[in-house]
C-alpha cells in the first residue's frame, strides 16, 4: 500500500509539473522565471549542497531544462517544406535531445551516490584462516620485461596468505602460434621474449603461462588462464597496473559476505598524466579525467547494482564466469560485456572507492586517442550486440545505467554538430534555430547556465567547468569516423593494445595535429563574417550575434585544444609520489642517516642530515638501506647517484634505481605501490570545487594561453620542416649521424 502510495505522489507530482513546463508564458515572464531558479540553485549550492536540498536544486533545474524542451520542440524548427533549413535544423534539434537524454539518465544514476565504503583490510587481516583462495592473473603482449617486473614484484608481495594466493603471468606475446611465425624475425622476437618472461616470472615468484593461438585478444587470454587455475576467485591488474599490500584484503571479503557476488571494482588510479594534462600543465592542480568516473559515476552505478568490470584493479568470482563460460569476446570490450551477461543472470556487484593500484595512461595524444577509439568502438559493439535497453535479466535501473554507459560513447555525434551549426548561418545564411535574440536569452542561454550548474552540483570537485567539454571536443575530430565504422561494419575492430611506458624526448606538434589547426582556422574566419554582417546587416543583429558568440565559444575551446595536441618534452615517464620513508643512505663505507621523500619506479630523492652527506658526488654508485612492508626487514637497494643539492644542514640527493637481482624489484615495488594512501592524499589534494564563475574564468584563460603555445608550435613545426627541406641530402644524413 506504502509502494502504491509513493507511485500516485510522484503521478501527481509529475502531471504538475507537465502542466507547468507546457504553460504558455510570455517571454518576460520566461526570463523572471528562469532568473529566478538560477538564483535559487545558487543559494542552495551555496548552504545546502548535499542530501535532500541538492535533490531540490537537481528539480528546479530538471523544470527548466523540461520547459527549454517544451519550447525547442514547439517554437523552434524551420519549416518542414524548406529541406536546406530543416535538415540541419533537425540534427541540431536531435543533438541537443541527446544531450538533454543523457542528463536525464546521469540524474538517474548519480543524483545521491553510495557514500564511500570504509576500510577493510585491518578486519580482513585478522580473520585469514577463512580467506578464499585467489588467482593473480597480469595479462601481457607487448610490455617490455622491465615494466611487467614492476607489476609482478607488486603483486608477489601483497598481503594475503601466500598458500591462498598465486600470481601468473599471461604471456599472449610468446604463444605457440608467434613462436612459429613464418616471419622470421618475428618468431625470433616472440621466442626470445618468451624465454625471458618464462625466467622473469620464475625469478619473482610467479606462474608463466602461454597458448597456442592469439584467438579472442585478451578475453581468450584470461580464459586460458581459467582453464589452468583453480582458485575460488580470479584478480586482474592490467600489466602496467600494480596493486598496493593491502588490494586483496580490502577486496575479497565482499564474497563471504554475499555468496550471489561476481565483482568488486576498485578505480584506476595513474601515476602519470594524460596527454591533456600533461600538455596543460594540470596534473598536480585539477582532478584528473577518470576520477569523474571513478569517483562520481561508479558509485551512482553501484547504488542501482550496475558498477561494472573495468579490465584490471578487479576482483571476480571464479564460479559466476563459469556461468557464462568466461570471459566474453564478442566486442573488444571484453570488461563491461563480461559484466553485462554476468548482471542479467542475476549476479551482483560491488564498487569500492579508493585507489589500491597504480598504473600508467597513455603518454602521447595519439595513443590516447586510440585508447579512447577502442573504448568508443568496444560499446558500440555492445550497444549494438547486447542492446542493454532489452537486455533479459536485467532490472530497469540496471538497463538505464547501460545505457548511459554504452550511449555516452555516441557523444562526437552531438559534438561535432554543436562544432558546425553556427557556420551554417554566418557561412549560408541557413535559419536552422528559429528564435529571436530575446528569446534566446530567456530560454536557451537560461538553460545552458543551468546545465553547467548541474553538472557542477553532480561532478563539482570531481571535474571542473568546460573540462568535460574540451575532453570530449579532443576526442571527437578523431573518434567519429571510428564511431561511424563500427556502427556500420560491427564485426570490424580488432584488439589493439595501449602503448605504455611511453615517453617525449622533445616538445613537438602530435602526429594527428592537423584537423584541430583547420577547425580553429575555420573557426576564425567566422569570426570576421559575424562582424561583417552585423555591421552590414543591422537589422539581423540580434540573431548575428546570439550565433557569432556561440562560435566564438567554439573556437575558445579550439583554441584550448591546440594546445592540448601540442606535446610538450618531458623526460620523465611517471611523475613522482611524495612518501616519508625513514632510511640509510651509503657512502662509501659509511651509513648516514636519510628519509625518502619522493619515488618513482625509476629513482627516488633522498634527504640527507649533516655535513658529512654533502660529500656525495655525481655517478657515485651506492645504495639506500630501508625496513620493508613485506616483511618488516631492512633490505638493501642499489642506486646512481644522479644529482645533489646541498641546503644548510641537510642535503638532497637524486638518485636512479640499478636493480640487478629478482629482490631489487620487490623492493622497488615496496617504495612505490605498497602503500595506497599516498595515492589517496595526492588525488584529494587535487580536488576543490573552483564552483561555475571561478572555474569559467580559470578556464577561458588557460584556453587564451593555449591557443597561443599551440600557435607557436606550429610556426616552429612549419619552420622546422622548411629548413629540412632546404638543406641537402648529404648534410641531413650527417647531421642525423
Amino acid at each position: 500500500m506504502r509502494k502504491l502510495g509513493i507511485i500516485a505522489i510522484w503521478a501527481v507530482m509529475s502531471i504538475i509539473v507537465l502542466a507547468l513546463v507546457t504553460l504558455p508564458i510570455n517571454l518576460r515572464a520566461q526570463l523572471i522565471a528562469g532568473l529566478f531558479v538560477l538564483v535559487v540553485m545558487m543559494v542552495l549550492k551555496t548552504i545546502k549542497p548535499e542530501g535532500i536540498w541538492r535533490l531540490i536544486s537537481l528539480a528546479f533545474g530538471t523544470a527548466i531544462v523540461l520547459r527549454y524542451v517544451y519550447w525547442r520542440t514547439t517554437s523552434t524548427l524551420p519549416p518542414f517544406n524548406q529541406p536546406e533549413d530543416f535538415i540541419p535544423g533537425f540534427l541540431l534539434y536531435m543533438a541537443e535531445m541527446y544531450s538533454v537524454m543523457m542528463l536525464a539518465i546521469s540524474l538517474f544514476v548519480v543524483a545521491l551516490p553510495l557514500p564511500s565504503k570504509p576500510s577493510r583490510a585491518k578486519a580482513q587481516g585478522q580473520n585469514r584462516e577463512n580467506l578464499p583462495t585467489v588467482d593473480v592473473f597480469i595479462p601481457t603482449y607487448n610490455e617490455d620485461a622491465d615494466l611487467l617486473a614492476k607489476t609482478i614484484a607488486a603483486c608477489v608481495s601483497m598481503d594475503y596468505p601466500a598458500d591462498k594466493f598465486k600470481v601468473w603471468l599471461l604471456d599472449d606475446g610468446g604463444s605457440v602460434q608467434k613462436r612459429n611465425s613464418a616471419k622470421v624475425a618475428d618468431a625470433h622476437a616472440a621466442e626470445a621474449r618468451h624465454i625471458e618472461l618464462k625466467q622473469l616470472a620464475q625469478d619473482l615468484g610467479a606462474t608463466y603461462i602461454t597458448r597456442e593461438r592469439n584467438e579472442h585478444a585478451k578475453a581468450g587470454n584470461l580464459n586460458n588462464a581459467l582453464a589452468h587455475s583453480t582458485g575460488d576467485l580470479i584478480a586482474v591488474f592490467d600489466a602496467d597496473h600494480a596493486p598496493a599490500r593491502d588490494f586483496l584484503l580490502e577486496t575479497v571479503g565482499y564474497f563471504l559476505d554475499e555468496p550471489k557476488l561476481f565483482l568488486v571494482q576498485t578505480p584506476h588510479f595513474f601515476l602519470n598524466p594524460d596527454p591533456l594534462e600533461r600538455n596543460l600543465q594540470t596534473f598536480e592542480k585539477m582532478p584528473s579525467e577518470n576520477e569523474m568516473f571513478y569517483g562520481i559515476i561508479q558509485r551512482g552505478l553501484d547504488k542501482w547494482d550496475a558498477s561494472f568490470f573495468c579490465g584490471s584493479a578487479a576482483v571476480l568470482s571464479r564460479k559466476a564466469l563459469a556461468e557464462t563460460g568466461g570471459f566474453s569476446g564478442v566486442s573488444i570490450t571484453e570488461d563491461c560485456e563480461t559484466a553485462l551477461a554476468l548482471h542479467a543472470k542475476g549476479w551482483k556487484s560491488v564498487y569500492i572507492d579508493r585507489p589500491l593500484i597504480a598504473g600508467l595512461q597513455p603518454a602521447t595524444f595519439a595513443s590516447f586517442i586510440g585508447q579512447r577509439s577502442r573504448w568508443a568502438q568496444g560499446m558500440m559493439q555492445i550497444l549494438r550486440y547486447r542492446f542493454p535497453p532489452l537486455k533479459r535479466g536485467l532490472s530497469l535501473p540496471q538497463r538505464l545505467c547501460y545505457m548511459s554507459s554504452t550511449l555516452f560513447w555516441l557523444f562526437p555525434f552531438p559534438r561535432a554538430i554543436f562544432l558546425v551549426a553556427p557556420l551554417f548561418y554566418l557561412f549560408f545564411d541557413l535559419e536552422i534555430f528559429t528564435a529571436s535574440g530575446g528569446e534566446f536569452m530567456a530560454y536557451t542561454l537560461t538553460y545552458m547556465i543551468v546545465n553547467l550548474i548541474m553538472q557542477n552540483y553532480l561532478y563539482g570537485a570531481f571535474r571542473w567547468p568546460w573540462i568535460s567539454e574540451l575532453y570530449e571536443y579532443v576526442q571527437t575530430v578523431h573518434l567519429l569516423p571510428a564511431v561511424v565504422s563500427v556502427i556500420l561494419h560491427p564485426s570490424k575492430p580488432t584488439f589493439k593494445v595501449t602503448a605504455k611506458d611511453e615517453s617525449i624526448s622533445k616538445s613537438r606538434l602530435s602526429e594527428i595535429a592537423a584537423p584541430f589547426f583547420i577547425i580553429f582556422a575555420v573557426l576564425l574566419v567566422a569570426v570576421g563574417v559575424t562582424i561583417y554582417r552585423v555591421i552590414t546587416e543591422p537589422y539581423k543583429a540580434d540573431v548575428t550575434l546570439v550565433v557569432g558568440g556561440w562560435n566564438l565559444l567554439n573556437l575558445i575551446m579550439a583554441g584550448a585544444a591546440l594546445g592540448v595536441v601540442s606535446e610538450r618534452g618531458e623526460k620523465q615517464i611517471t611523475r613522482r609520489i611524495k612518501v616519508s620513508r625513514r632510511c640509510d643512505f651509503q657512502m662509501g663505507d659509511r651509513w648516514l642517516p636519510g628519509t625518502i621523500e619522493d619515488v618513482n619506479v625509476y629513482g627516488a630523492r633522498i634527504v640527507l642530515y649533516g655535513h658529512d652527506a654533502s660529500a656525495a658526488k655525481i655517478s657515485d654508485v651506492s645504495g639506500v638501506r630501508f625496513k620493508t612492508y613485506f616483511d618488516a626487514e631492512q633490505h638493501v637497494l642499489p642506486m646512481t647517484v644522479r644529482n645533489v643539492r646541498t641546503l644548510g644542514e641537510t642535503t638532497a640527493v637524486g638518485c636512479l634505481f640499478s636493480p640487478a637481482a629478482p629482490m631489487h624489484q620487490k623492493l622497488i615495488a615496496d617504495l612505490v605501490f605498497a602503500d595506497s594512501s599516498q595515492w589517496t592524499q595526492f588525488q584529494m589534494s587535487r580536488r576543490g570545487n573552483p564552483g561555475l564563475v571561478r572555474g569559467s574564468v580559470r578556464f577561458f584563460g588557460l584556453a587564451l594561453f593555449q591557443t597561443y603555445r599551440g600557435l607557436v608550435y606550429l610556426f616552429r613545426s612549419t619552420r622546422s620542416e622548411q629548413e629540412a627541406a632546404l638543406t641537402p641530402p648529404n648534410v641531413q644524413a650527417v647531421a642525423h649521424q
